[in-house]
């Protein structure tokens, strides 16, 4: 049978030289991105510094228009940001957490950059962070999710996909009850976004934030934040720049919000990385959201299968609805074998606790999927990984 999707494979250089199963690491490169970033080069070198106003003072918001129909949002209601880190702290910055409403509920899962910032920074702001725990290192509990947020809790902020096992949280039912208890919801959605279909109101998120590196093939330093109207009309971050400032270049000492997304942005952003950005969301559109999950579905549950007939220990969910597009199994000499395959041009990454992690995307052959899995076996039949052990760990 033939894959529509499969058409797309001529947008992205690099699948015409190795086997690139890496993309919730970092996508492929679209083809286009040279001509953005000359296209940058282009307007610094020819208007200078008018070049803010022909185009680079809106592009925060216009290129998170291009964001915001994959996670269900209006025009004008995402911003983009330098990195998840960043929107997350921006975030956290907004909220009070005197009086009786001072925890913030999260997860043992959740991604460890993230959770620095909450880790580091919450106590200093006066808030207290309760982690859940998983039981299997693979999933969250929703019941037990659900069970740590109370009156107390100010924010619950946790991954809607986790990034160690593709965990699929029940999202939109912790945020109803979070929203029952009186609290808020931020997502990270950067497992989720461009593999998975996501609506942010239909989840029930007050605040989302996932980034262009991964699923969305749009390079690093694209990162992007949606706060629902009725955040933004309600808070303020009190990480933030000029940016933000309703009148910038009046440059007033006092800050005065200007309204809508633009009130999260900070200092100046990173425009070349916003040029690169935007190709990648603009190809997984034209692709589909609903037939990139429906193949990834069938390639990850095919993985799976390989794996299992192996003996392979598997770290992602059997069942199809709650895994993302990543499945990661351990193999003797895991971190080795994982280095040969680099070597062979069979490009994957290596997570301690959860082995070698595979990710398709939509523009995957099911060859590519059957060669790994081939690869990984003559690797362990040749000892080929024995070159490696001297290595350190292929951790990409």
């Amino acid at each position: 049978m033939t894959d529509p999707l499969l058409a797309f494979r001529s947008e992205f250089p690099i699948l015409e030289r190795c086997t690139y199963l890496v993309s919730n690491s970092l996508g492929a490169m679209p083809r286009t991105v040279p001509d953005r970033l000359a296209e940058f080069v282009d307007i610094w070198a020819e208007r200078g510094v008018r070049a803010w106003a022909d185009a680079w003072w809106q592009m925060p918001i216009g290129v998170g228009d291009e964001i915001a129909p994959l996670i269900g949002a209006n025009a004008g209601e995402v911003a983009m940001m330098p990195n998840v880190s960043n929107a997350q702290a921006t975030v956290l910055s907004a909220l009070d957490y005197t009086g009786p409403r001072d925890t913030i509920v999260m997860t043992a899962l959740d991604f460890p950059s993230v959770r620095y910032v909450y880790d580091h920074l919450a106590p200093r702001l006066g808030a207290k962070v309760v982690v859940v725990e998983s039981d299997d290192g693979v999933s969250i509990d929703a019941d037990r999710l659900i069970a740590a947020i109370d009156e107390r809790t100010r924010l619950v902020a946790i991954s809607h996909v986790l990034f160690r096992s593709a965990y699929i949280v029940d999202a939109a039912r912790v945020a109803a009850h979070a929203h029952k208890m009186g609290a808020l919801v931020s997502l990270d959605a950067f497992h989720s976004v461009g593999i998975v279909p996501v609506d942010v109101r239909a989840l029930g998120a007050d605040f989302l934030t996932g980034g262009v590196l991964k699923w969305l093939c749009g390079g690093p330093g694209g990162c992007f934040l949606w706060a629902s109207p009725e955040m933004s009309a309600a808070y303020a971050p009190a990480l933030t720049g000029w940016m933000a400032h309703a009148r910038p270049f009046a440059f007033e000492a006092d800050m005065d919000y200007t309204t809508g997304a633009a009130r999260w942005l900070g200092g100046t952003p990173s425009i070349p990385a916003l040029y690169a950005a935007t190709e990648g969301p603009r190809i997984v559109r034209r692709a589909g959201i609903n037939a990139v999950r429906a193949k990834s579905i069938r390639q990850t549950s095919r993985l799976i299968e390989l794996a299992d007939a192996r003996g392979y220990s598997v770290t992602a969910p059997r069942d199809s609805a709650r895994r993302g597009g990543t499945v990661a199994f351990d193999v003797p000499h895991g971190p080795q074998v994982a280095q040969e395959l680099l070597a062979r041009d069979v490009v994957i990454d290596y997570r301690p606790g959860a082995g070698i992690r595979v990710a398709p995307h939509f523009y995957t052959t099911d060859a590519e999927v059957e060669r790994l899995v081939h690869e990984v076996d003559d690797i362990l039949a040749t000892e080929a990984w024995r070159k490696h052990e001297s290595s350190r760990p292929a951790v990409t």
